[in-house]
């Protein structure tokens, strides 16, 4: 089996909503952080509904991975079909041959040039480690490419960096294992499987939480969509923590050879000109 895996890249996917666009939205919505005893208090007594206060704001950027595997196998295998013919039939010239037919039937024996393609998208949740399909809506959006060093300067400068709770090697194993079927087969002539891309993406969310009658609640303003989420948490504890090298694929032969054995590994690259452009920012 060959086994190709792209060069692993992290994308940061532009806002398209300020800070202060998003802290007016949210305020907007403060009561709905604690409920509906809050929204009808704030309905029966204005000057309760205007007891809030903001104790704290977060710009963040949450992770997910996004994986892409297409697996390909190539074999032959024997096998006998059963041809339905007349009951009053009693044999069958194929190919300058007699071929017996008996009880209306007849069999013949073939040699099966097969060939499966299977392609899939992985969307892998970066703190749950939950695959989650609804995150392809965020891949519309365009986005940069970056390093763990740009993001760690990120971090320093007061955004909240969350780095994965999960390993690309590990999801790269998870999605090998998905993609490899059993194959039906007297002879493969060909078995490979190829991981074209290994993103990690991170997307921006905005936090809010707010204070309360002695309560705190937080609301969560998503960068891209605009959506609101009353039941929102923040990441404070994250809090110039540095993405760190280890969080990205490092799969070497012998990692690989542990999975699979027997296993021939190639690097790729998923698209030459993102490896161009990101030298080039770097120069």
């Amino acid at each position: 089996m060959d086994v190709e895996i792209a060069e692993e890249r992290i994308f940061v996917l532009t806002e398209r909503f300020s800070l202060d666009h998003a802290e007016g939205r949210a305020w907007a919505r403060r009561a709905d952080a604690f409920g509906t005893v809050a929204r009808l208090g704030g309905l029966l007594n204005r000057s309760a509904s205007e007891d809030y206060e903001c104790v704290y704001r977060e710009r963040r950027l949450q992770p997910f991975w996004h994986l892409h595997a297409t697996a390909v196998a190539g074999y032959e295998r024997t096998r006998t079909y059963t041809v339905a013919v007349s009951p009053s039939v009693r044999s069958v010239r194929i190919s300058g041959e007699d071929v017996a037919a008996e009880a209306g039937q007849f069999r013949l024996s073939g040699l099966e040039s097969c060939r499966d393609e299977t392609s899939r998208q992985y969307l892998f949740d970066g703190l749950s480690r939950a695959e989650n399909p609804a995150l392809a809506s965020y891949l519309s959006y365009p986005g940069t490419v970056t390093d763990a060093e740009a993001l760690a300067e990120a971090a320093r400068g007061g955004i909240v960096v969350v780095p994965p709770e999960n390993k690309a090697s590990m999801l790269v194993r998870e999605v090998m294992s998905a993609a490899i079927g059993k194959i039906d087969a007297d002879r493969v002539l060909e078995e490979r499987v190829t991981v074209d891309l290994v993103d990690l993406v991170y997307r921006p969310v905005f936090a809010f939480r707010y204070r309360h009658a002695g309560k705190e609640a937080v609301i969560e303003f998503d960068g891209l969509t605009g959506d609101i989420r009353p039941d929102g948490a923040t990441f404070e504890q994250y809090l110039g923590k540095i993405l760190e090298p280890r969080f990205l694929l490092d799969v070497g032969v012998e990692a690989v050879n542990i999975f699979v054995p027997g296993t021939q590994l190639v690097r790729i690259l998923a698209e030459q000109g993102v490896k161009q452009a990101t030298q080039r920012r770097e120069g």
